[in-house]
């Protein structure tokens, strides 16, 4: 199994949403690099659902992927704000997965509570200049998420 981190907007699709509909597709990643990380995704792989460009940037949950990556959808539709007029049935670059609910975290792990603890030092997300909306996160990383979810619980 691999753990990532993605991250939407709450105004456009939070955790809640997803809490509310138990499944949904994760769609419109328009960067070759973000589009590379979903392509090495696979059923049960676990996810930190990340809420950026919002009041408190930070891991809001955890959602599973349940279906490997295919080609996006959105990618083919002239309505939607994520169409590319270059991409067809054929050949579409862009591509999509399947995700489900997990858990929704009782108070969000802001951006500045990651970037204080020296666990995560490495995590791309704490990093300077790092603006991809999905990573990978490696087993020592995601546990020490883990254990920040943890002590604001008890604490």
């Amino acid at each position: 199994m691999h753990y990532w981190l993605m991250k939407s907007e709450p105004d456009e699709f939070s955790i809640r949403d997803l809490e509310n509909r138990g499944a949904g597709r994760w769609d419109g990643v328009r960067n070759y690099q973000a589009r590379n990380f979903i392509r090495q995704m696979a059923a049960g792989d676990l996810f930190y659902f990340y809420h950026s460009s919002c009041a408190t940037p930070g891991i809001a949950g955890i959602g599973r992927i349940t279906r490997s990556a295919y080609p996006d959808p959105l990618a083919l539709d002239p309505q939607s704000d994520y169409f590319d007029p270059k991409a067809s049935d054929a050949n579409n670059p862009w591509s999509a997965v399947d995700i489900e609910f997990v858990e929704r975290f009782g108070e969000v792990l802001s951006l500045p509570l990651l970037k204080a603890d020296p666990r995560l030092s490495q995590l791309a997300l704490v990093k300077k200049g790092s603006r991809l909306s999905v990573m990978p996160v490696d087993e020592q990383q995601w546990q020490a998420v883990l254990n920040l979810r943890d002590a604001l619980l008890t604490g």
